[in-house]
């Protein structure tokens, strides 16, 4: 993430460079406004594919796992807390700890399923 930051920092600073150097001494203003308009649309496409379409395959990944968990599934918790699903309602879980207490967590806390 810190990376893609940094590019896109750095490509900012590169183009508007490029859109100042090229407006010196030219009294054309349509090719500064197209220049514009192509600055916009690559840091459109910078941004969707290095922060949009990741966090949308992420947030895909874990409805698909959410959707799939049943009765005896083992899961962990975005706390870190292990357990087995007990029982599962419309927005929350139930989840059996390893001492026999049983706790509720919210279906989006889920952050992973464990194999039996």
């Amino acid at each position: 993430m810190g990376k893609a930051i940094v590019f896109v920092m750095g490509l900012t600073i590169f183009l508007f460079g490029v859109v100042a150097y090229g407006q010196e001494d030219s009294p054309v203003a349509g090719q500064s406004m197209i220049s514009l308009l192509v600055i916009l649309g690559v840091f459109g496409a910078v941004f969707y594919f290095l922060l949009i379409r990741p966090q949308r395959k992420r947030q895909a990944k874990h409805n698909e796992l959410v959707k799939e968990l049943k009765r005896g599934d083992k899961i962990v918790s975005a706390g870190g807390i292990y357990g087995e699903i007990e029982s599962i309602s419309e927005t929350s879980i139930v989840v059996t700890v390893e001492d026999g207490s049983k706790l509720r967590f919210a279906k989006s806390s889920i952050v992973n399923k464990r194999a039996k």
